[in-house]
């Protein structure tokens, strides 16, 4: 009896508490074994929890609402470190192993990874992206060798190593390059890590290429490092073992992820020793005494060298944090709008859900409450009913809501709503648009091709064959019916134009007439109807300045009047429009007067009629009938939409430029009379409202927005104008250009766990509609659905979301695979003051050791010098080994004070300097990094060869190096283009043709030289640099130099990841992933992607190298030109 009353206790503890039990969770990351190989620290939803190295009952060490994660043990077991979101960003804490408050140890508003303890327990080593190249490896210092320091120039990206007291106080580098899973060995002189060559997701399985992470070994005392493995497979995670004479480690040598066995004595004999499959092992770590622990498929295992793993029984009893609904009232945040007929009303989407308000009072009407997506909708012409499409039970269709109450007027106010669905197949049916009429629905199936379905007989045909287009992201196909409902406007291109988009006009009977409007060789976008169906508008590329990459080419609105009455009446000036309308205004009142007569003289023959008698019933009734049929054909004709006139003849000598200056364009909208166009351009920072009056020749600024783009609707009367922009909607005084807030309150129920498994089979359901590899790579991707899908009751947070993304996408073995958590970040950033501090200094303040160019403290005055101590910041004193971090947060671009004091004159004075954010500072440092190889070639060539870094595949970056070939290096014998850290973009094409001029005659005026054609290409020799940091477009460059012969490769090899990928940001915008979507394929019919670039002449830059400011990769690159110019 006592026994069942201890239970019953127990359960109903547990009831009233809100706790929850659960057996056998599931997502139990970063498990990590303490020393004594007794106890695991793991993180589960978000918090550190501890269990028995045997299982069973785990407890909750730490409890904050914000993610706690990534534990690692000190050396006496009694402190965990860890890295926590609870003061904003991903900051450094320790908490006592006996439970407590814990201790904020770091306050940079990056994010700060802890990797382990020191071997004496005073210190805490831990990753972070704050001063790369600072100075030679201050691992060096740990053991006191006296080693001189060695200026380091290292490419600013990717992260460094710090160390810190695990008493707080000012960090230190310990490393000056990100390394992964340190280790040390038990004497303290040795640490194994595996490197970081470049980007590539961390959780990508499968993948074998130069990228691959290595396992190193670091002499401590004599500098030394040593690759381990140096295979093209991933290997990570080294731990020591055996006395330091074996190391354990994970590798995919063997097919997945296991641990596998390494001798040190001989680095080549590596075992397998686990035998897992399907999943990655992930997260290993060791005891003092060899017991292995690790994390596979969601649980934590361990492992008894000689033994076979064991997985752990473990049960967690935890409050449940996470409510199943939250409910919350939205005031902005909407996505997109659209306007009733009347003006009424209107409906707008946020995040995922329909609503409709009323456009006077606000007050609002939920239409779907879906914990799926809803977009595109629309109103029906009359208003009733609305169109959306919706993602439900893993598929997109078409779903239509009406008023079901005859009585009610609209959506707002309505006492019920009813929804129907329209389409029911597999495919993908979104981007719906009622026809004018009302009886009919266009979408898309499938993204691209555009049908049109019947909704009384729900048969639907095909108005565009998909092969006349290609969506690269959902949202960037567009059509619109003609106000007769007789056409489609569309978006398309014929056979290989995906690169020159075109305007098409498609019969929407499904005939399958089409008639290419434009046919330009330009890019043609987002074609509107305008003026009821006289004109249409579109934007396009044809005048602006062009892009040399993917990115930033300058658009203008075109018109193309389909009527020539309108063209004629739009060429008109103001005084021969006006005079033109007085005379068809006397027309029409002629028309009407003559009608008017002609009816008054047939009323007269009736009168004359009725006096003659009536004739006979049978001849009587046959007029009625007669009449009734008129009257309905009559009926019939008036409730038939006026057809458009078209003249398709000479369309090019009625296309006219709407806006005088090319820019960044956004919206466009024509009044009905063609007076005006309003349009969305940004010319300095955001997008303004811009409007052009054609009668008056005058172009201004109608309001200053200052937005990130957006959307305009004009009413159907074209009397109001509507701007949805950031969230907010908002009307448009057409005339003054001030802005008036619609309101809405809209009331949503967060379904956060119910949202996560539709954000779930969204990405999954993505990838098989859209990966570039219909076949996903040969991989059973509905197994690993099945498998991920397990995960998500035991995930309550976007960090361990996306994670678990990231895995899923991960299987697909693809470049530009992954998915990331955008929020968490600090809001207030720490400042830099583009400074490198000598760390030796040992008293009070900051000692300057170099002074970054064009950096905060690079005053024309020349004031401040190297040697200098920066004693005060804000009057806030800097004490010895204190953290600045602190005193600096949120200073970016303020005016701050410095208190200087100089040595040489024992002098001090305040500086008022203006510091800038740590980005910028990247910006300096990379400045300065393509300096000194500048430097560094001119002085090993003796002057004879140029150097330029390919930044980054996009326009500006072009226009720098083409700059400087043909500017100050246009003299030069031959030229090093510098690849290397490149993460890609859009520009193989020009770059290749910038490289590939070959000399075919010289200007000559009266015998002087003074130039020679081609001009605008590069037309002597050239050496391509790369690396396997190389990424995406910067794999396309290199492989395309050397498959057209321009010049030699020399580097590392480049791992094969030229595809074009679309980075999705989901339904909840803290969340993004990508797809490859886009194959490039050679001549001999071989995938680029993960196909790998080997460079004519392969030379690796190590580590101890580059420390003493080597740059191996280059001097090659200098030595193999000088051979070529001699």
């Amino acid at each position: 009896m006592n026994l069942i009353k201890i239970i019953c206790t127990g359960f109903l503890a547990l009831v009233f508490s809100g706790l929850s039990a659960q057996e056998n969770p599931l997502w139990m990351r970063y498990p990590a074994i303490s020393p004594d190989g007794k106890t695991i620290a793991f993180c589960y939803k978000g918090d550190i929890f501890l269990v028995s190295s045997e299982g069973g009952r785990a407890t909750q060490l730490t409890t904050h609402p914000a993610y706690d994660s990534r534990p690692v043990w000190s050396p006496d077991g009694k402190t965990i470190a860890f890295t926590s979101a609870r003061d904003e960003g991903l900051n450094l804490y320790t908490v006592p192993v006996s439970g407590g408050t814990p201790t904020r140890l770091t306050y940079y508003s990056g994010s700060e990874i802890p990797v382990c303890f020191t071997p004496d327990g005073k210190e805490i080593l831990y990753r972070s992206n704050v001063m790369p190249d600072e100075q030679f490896s201050k691992a060096l210092n740990l053991v006191g060798n006296g080693l001189p320091d060695a200026e380091y120039g290292q490419f600013p990206s990717g992260g460094q190593v710090y160390k810190i007291s695990v008493d707080g106080g000012r960090p230190e580098q310990f490393l000056t390059f990100d390394a992964f899973d340190i280790n040390f060995n038990k004497k303290g002189d040795k640490i194994i890590y595996h490197d970081y060559k470049g980007y590539e997701d961390n959780w990508r399985k499968h993948h074998k290429s130069s990228v691959c992470r290595d396992i190193w070994i670091h002499d401590l005392k004599s500098g030394e490092f040593t690759n381990l493995t140096n295979k093209q497979v991933e290997d990570r995670n080294p731990v020591f073992a055996d006395n330091d004479e074996n190391i354990y480690f994970l590798s995919e040598r063997f097919g997945d992820f296991n641990v596998c066995k390494m001798s040190l004595k001989n680095p080549s004999d590596i075992k397998q020793i686990t035998k897992h499959s399907k999943h990655p092992v992930r997260f290993l770590s060791s005891s003092e005494d060899g017991l292995l622990c690790y994390f596979f498929n969601g649980e934590i295992y361990t492992l008894q060298p000689g033994k076979q793993p064991k997985k752990l029984a473990v049960d967690i009893i935890a409050d449940n944090t996470e409510s199943p609904i939250a409910k919350m009232n939205w005031n902005r945040g909407a996505s997109e709008m659209a306007l009733s007929p009347d003006g009424k009303e209107f409906a707008f989407i946020v995040r995922g859900d329909v609503y409709v308000a009323n456009a006077e009072y606000g007050t609002t009407k939920r239409i779907t409450n879906t914990a799926t997506q809803e977009r595109s909708v629309e109103f029906s012409p009359d208003g009733r009913s609305l169109v959306y499409a919706g993602e439900r039970n893993g598929h997109w269709n078409i779903y239509v809501a009406r008023i079901k109450d005859k009585d009610d007027k609209s959506f707002a106010y309505a006492k019920e709503i009813e929804e129907e669905q329209i389409t029911k197949g597999t495919n993908a049916c979104f981007q719906p648009s009622f026809s004018p009429d009302g009886k009919e629905i266009a979408y898309l199936e499938n993204r691209t091709e555009i049908k049109v379905i019947n909704l009384k007989s729900k048969k639907s045909r095909t108005v565009l064959p998909a092969k006349y287009n290609y969506s690269y992201q959902d949202g960037d196909q567009w059509y619109q019916w003609s106000p007769d409902g007789r056409w489609i406007l569309a978006k398309y291109f014929e056979h290989g134009g995906w690169q020159h988009n075109d305007i098409a006009l498609v019969k929407a009977d499904g005939s399958g007439e089409i008639h290419n409007l434009t046919n330009s060789g330009y890019s043609d976008q987002n074609p509107k109807w305008m003026m009821n169906g006289k004109a249409i508008i579109w934007s396009t590329d044809r005048q602006g300045m062009r892009s040399h990459g993917s990115w930033g080419a300058q658009y203008d609105i075109y018109a193309l009047f389909l009527d020539p009455e309108a063209w004629d009446e739009f060429r008109m000036n103001k005084e021969e429009l006006a005079l033109h309308k007085e005379i068809k205004e006397l027309q029409k009142r002629k028309e009407a007067e003559e009608k008017a007569k002609a009816e008054k003289k047939q009323e007269k023959k009736g009168d004359k009629a009725d006096k003659a008698g009536k004739k006979g019933k049978k001849e009587e009734g046959d007029k009625k009938d007669e009449g009734e049929k008129e009257g309905k054909k009559a009926k019939a004709e008036e409730n038939k939409l006026p057809e458009l006139k078209i003249d398709f003849e000479n369309l090019e000598d009625r296309m006219v430029r709407l806006t005088i200056n090319s820019s960044r364009l956004g919206d466009a909208v024509l009044t009905n009379d063609a007076s005006k166009l309003y349009y969305l351009s940004a010319f300095e920072g955001g997008y303004d409202l811009w409007v052009r009056d054609f009668k008056n020749g005058s172009t201004r600024m109608l309001s200053k927005l200052n937005k990130g783009g957006g959307a305009l609707v004009m009413s159907k009367d074209g009397r109001n104008l509507y701007l949805l922009s950031g969230g907010q909607i908002s009307k448009v005084d057409m005339n003054s250009g001030q802005l008036k807030g619609m309101s809405y309150n809209a009331e949503f129920e967060w379904k956060k766990p119910e949202e996560r498994a539709y954000l779930f089979d969204h990405v999954w359901q993505q990838v098989v509609d859209k990966f570039y590899d219909p076949a996903i790579h040969n991989i059973d991707w509905a197994f690993y659905k099945k498998e991920y899908a397990r995960f998500l009751p035991y995930i309550n947070n976007n960090y361990d979301f996306a994670e678990m993304l990231a895995e899923l996408l991960g299987e697909l073995n693809a470049s530009h695979t992954g998915a990331s958590y955008k929020g968490g970040g600090s809001s207030s950033q720490t400042a830099a003051l583009g400074v490198f501090y000598d760390e030796t200094f040992d008293g009070d303040g900051l000692k300057i050791k170099e002074i970054l160019e064009k950096g905060p403290l690079d005053l024309t005055s020349g004031k401040i010098k190297p040697g200098m101590i920066i004693r005060k910041i804000n009057n806030q004193e800097i004490k010895k080994g204190q953290d600045y971090f602190q005193i600096l947060e949120g200073l970016s671009g303020k005016r701050v004070m410095l208190t200087i004091y100089d040595p040489s004159t024992k002098k001090e004075w305040e500086e008022y300097v203006k510091p800038t954010t740590y980005g910028n500072q990247n910006g300096l440092l990379y400045n300065r990094w393509v300096k000194q190889r500048q430097e560094m070639v001119e002085k090993l060539s003796n002057g004879k060869i140029g150097y330029v870094h390919v930044k980054s595949m996009d326009s500006p970056s072009f226009r720098k190096v083409y700059s400087e070939i043909l500017g100050k290096y246009r003299n030069k014998e031959a030229i090093i283009v510098d690849t290397r850290y490149n993460g890609g973009g859009w520009l193989h094409e020009d770059l290749l043709h910038l490289l590939s001029g070959k000399k075919y005659a010289e200007f000559v005026p009266r015998g002087q030289f003074i130039g020679e054609d081609p001009f605008t290409q590069w037309n002597k020799p050239s050496a391509v640099l790369v690396s396997e940091s190389n990424y995406s477009n910067a794999h396309g460059f290199p492989w395309a130099y050397k498959e057209l012969g321009l010049g030699k490769v020399i580097g590392m090899p480049v791992p094969g990841t030229m595809t074009a990928v679309w980075w999705e940001t989901l339904m909840d915008p803290s969340l993004v992933f990508g797809i490859p979507q886009v194959g490039m394929k050679d001549n001999q019919g071989r995938i680029l992607e993960n196909m790998q670039l080997e460079p004519d002449i392969k030379v690796t830059n190590d580590p101890a190298s580059a420390m003493k400011g080597r740059d191996l990769q280059l001097e090659a690159a200098v030595e193999s030109l000088m051979k070529e110019i001699k």
